[in-house]
């Protein structure tokens, strides 16, 4: 059964569009009220759209839409139909006569897994805004939809992966979560050990950094990566605080995915705050670190198998 989260952030929605068959897809994060945002890049491969606008020191303060995208630098032609339908609705920075939407936008590499020839486009991007709405699917939708991970032994080994999401209240009324796409080079683990990664042909675990660390050349290997997502709040933020809380919360990239950040990933943490709670940095920091974590693992363990690529579930149930 598929799951489905909640977002709980007032003045927030999510919206997801796929095509199963290409096996690509467009997930917006949209603000009626517009939201202050940043982000961190720690990997050596992203691809994006309108992130400059995002430092610190830039003119625009707010965004009114978010967009994670597959199809690569092809994807980032979504943006166009989630600016197209901002533009209907009001949404953005008023230029004169002008309405100009803000929507910055990060991709990941999914072109191998489906049909490569089919991208996410403009008639995508705004069917996820028409899909937007408090509840959203988890796992194979929107952008996690040709997500997989573990990419050392080739794509023929890899599992499966997608969009989880977490999210936390804290007494003090400060409301924090993370969307995560997961498409990474390296393997996911939890308390237990490794959950999703690299297979051997016997459909065995294997350990990609100890891999990479004996000696292999990668590359030949590690093509179509890239871990995108954003920590959505309600927390008053500046776009410094925003881009500090992008920074920490790679920590729990850190801490579920292994190895991360690297020259093969584009790995990329938008914050995007509502304003609604004045409350510590520190707080806010912690607690993105951990969502993001658990939004990770939410991700692998609510991807259903496709093709012959496997899922979470299919490899819990031959492993008992």
């Amino acid at each position: 059964m598929q799951k489905t989260s909640r977002i709980g952030i007032r003045g927030v929605k999510i919206g997801h569009s796929q095509d199963m068959d290409a096996l690509t897809g467009v997930t917006v994060i949209a603000f009626e009220e517009g939201a202050t945002a940043s982000l961190d890049v720690r990997g050596s491969s992203p691809g994006s759209r309108e992130t400059e606008l995002l430092r610190p020191g830039r003119t625009v303060d707010k965004v009114n839409a978010i967009v994670l995208s597959g199809g690569s630098a092809y994807g980032l032609d979504a943006a166009g139909g989630v600016m197209r339908y901002m533009e209907e609705h009001g949404k953005g920075v008023c230029v004169g006569d002008v309405i100009v939407p803000i929507v910055p936008q990060a991709i990941i590499f999914d072109l191998g897994i489906g049909k490569s020839n089919i991208r996410p486009d403009i008639k995508m991007g705004y069917e996820a805004c028409q899909n937007l709405n408090e509840e959203f699917e988890l796992g194979n939708y929107g952008a996690g939809c040709g997500a997989t991970v573990g990419k050392i032994m080739g794509p023929e080994n890899s599992m499966k992966s997608g969009i989880g999401y977490y999210e936390t209240e804290f007494g003090n009324g400060l409301k924090l979560g993370a969307l995560m796409c997961v498409n990474a080079v390296g393997d996911v683990f939890d308390e237990t050990g490794i959950i999703a990664g690299a297979l051997n042909p016997e459909g065995n675990f294997v350990n990609t950094a100890e891999i990479i660390l004996g000696g292999i050349n990668e590359r030949e290997f590690m093509n179509g990566n890239t871990t995108i997502g954003c920590v959505i709040t309600n927390a008053r933020l500046d776009k410094a605080g925003c881009q500090k809380v992008s920074q920490v919360a790679h920590n729990g990239l850190a801490q579920s995915i292994s190895p991360i950040h690297t020259s093969m990933d584009g790995d990329t943490i938008f914050t995007a705050a509502t304003g609604m709670i004045e409350c510590s940095i520190d707080q806010i920091c912690i607690a993105a670190q951990i969502a993001v974590r658990k939004a990770v693992i939410e991700a692998v363990k609510n991807a259903q198998s496709i093709n012959k690529i496997k899922g979470f579930m299919e490899i819990k149930k031959n492993t008992l």
